[in-house]
């Protein structure tokens, strides 16, 4: 072929794959269709050797077409990604493990535990060696599904232990799947990784069995390692284990203290600033003051009413004893340029008095105690407090205006 062929060969090949983008970013899928059924019928004349890149797109665009097309059904999307799997030995476990997937979104899970056990036996040569993260995916997959049928004659079991005969058999069939879930979940949680829930199955047949250590074991390795990626929900599921089995308050606050370095506004800081305003140690009530703090600065918290309850409570016994004045003073003074407008607008006083009275109470108490007895907020709820005739408003606009002082040396 002349070279002018080839480029202007080359040109219509990415004019097609932009007509296809821009259909799938519209998701229109029948045109998207019809654009890759021209691509593939322009790659048949095409002869360059760049088979690796076309055979990519066609398997990535072509699944996600027969996903969502409404005329498209599960025997076509079979057929296209067995189709797919001749295409390149390089792309063939990748393939068998997205072709599992759908057909686990479909609800065959049959059928997918089938193509994970023939995608565990297939062997090419060198391929086999280079592909071993792929393969030990498969495997952990299919451990997942072992784990599933685990979880359902145990169930099984549990609720209709009646029968002797009957119990001894589903014990058996439980402790096979038991035995093929384990192997298969264990070796993949040993590569460096985000593995959540195949460490969270693995620790549950673990606790089941009643081998805590080794759950705890796992647990501690996918938590601390520092050659997993940092990830909060390793100390999630490490401080829940820990919890589970009556560890001490110091083990539960360990755990607690880093996922509140890597995540302060996970929900968890509740757990957590309880635990350390319970403590007897100074430092660690002040940590706790900071984690309330820390997690009312995200937005996902403005209307959280327990943590408003927690910040109050703490801020109302500092300033009767008036003693540690200064933790409040110290997070107070990094959040007072831009907290008001916040959390205290006024808009945000009528709104939160309409929709949450409680929360309204709680962030009011707050409110005073920061900004001083003239803040819009507490001005506001405490007026309509009032005004409605609720003794707790009543007793909150005591406070603060009998307080006003010790808030002002907070506020500065």
């Amino acid at each position: 072929c002349s070279n002018e062929h080839k480029l202007n060969f080359r040109k219509s090949k990415e004019a097609c794959l932009s007509y296809i983008q821009d259909a799938l970013l519209q998701k229109q899928w029948k045109r998207a269709a019809e654009f890759l059924t021209c691509y593939v019928e322009s790659l048949e004349k095409d002869y360059s050797r760049e088979h690796i890149g076309p055979s990519e797109m066609i398997w990535r665009i072509g699944s996600e077409i027969l996903w969502h097309h409404s005329q498209s059904s599960m025997k076509e999307f079979n057929c296209f990604m067995e189709q797919m799997k001749t295409l390149g030995v390089k792309r063939y476990l990748k393939v068998c493990l997205e072709h599992a997937f759908h057909l686990l979104c479909n609800g065959q899970i049959d059928e997918a535990y089938q193509h994970l056990s023939l995608a565990e036996s297939w062997r090419f040569g060198e391929q086999t060696a280079i592909q071993d993260k792929e393969m030990k995916l498969i495997q952990a997959y299919r451990g997942l599904l072992d784990y599933c049928s685990w979880s359902k004659q145990k169930n099984i079991l549990l609720e209709h232990g009646e029968d002797g005969f009957s119990d001894l058999a589903v014990e058996q069939e439980m402790h096979g799947y038991f035995r093929k879930a384990a192997v298969n979940l264990k070796e993949i949680i040993k590569i460096p990784g985000v593995w959540d829930i195949f460490v969270k199955c693995y620790v549950d047949l673990l606790e089941f069995y009643g081998d805590h250590n080794e759950a705890r074991q796992v647990l501690n390795e996918y938590a601390y390692n520092s050659k997993f990626p940092a990830n909060p929900n390793a100390h999630v599921y490490l401080y829940q284990f820990l919890k589970r089995q009556g560890e001490s308050k110091k083990s539960l606050i360990s755990a607690l203290k880093i996922l509140h370095d890597i995540v302060p506004s996970h929900e968890l800081m509740i757990d957590f600033n309880t635990m350390l305003q319970k403590s007897k140690k100074r430092k660690k009530r002040q940590l706790g003051l900071e984690v309330i703090f820390a997690a009312l600065d995200y937005a996902g918290w403005k209307e959280n009413a327990k943590a408003w309850s927690c910040l109050a409570r703490q801020v109302k016994q500092t300033v009767i004893s008036e003693k540690h004045l200064d933790w409040i003073k110290q997070e107070w003074n990094s959040r007072k340029d831009w907290w008001p407008a916040f959390h205290f607008s006024r808009y945000l006083a009528k709104r939160n008095w309409q929709e949450n009275k409680s929360l309204s109470y709680e962030k009011a108490l707050v409110a005073g105690i920061l900004l001083g007895k003239d803040c819009k907020y507490f001005k506001y709820v405490s007026h309509q407090g009032c005004k409605a005739q609720l003794k707790r408003f009543r007793m909150l606009k005591k406070f603060v205006n009998r307080h006003n002082a010790v808030c002002l040396r907070i506020s500065g």
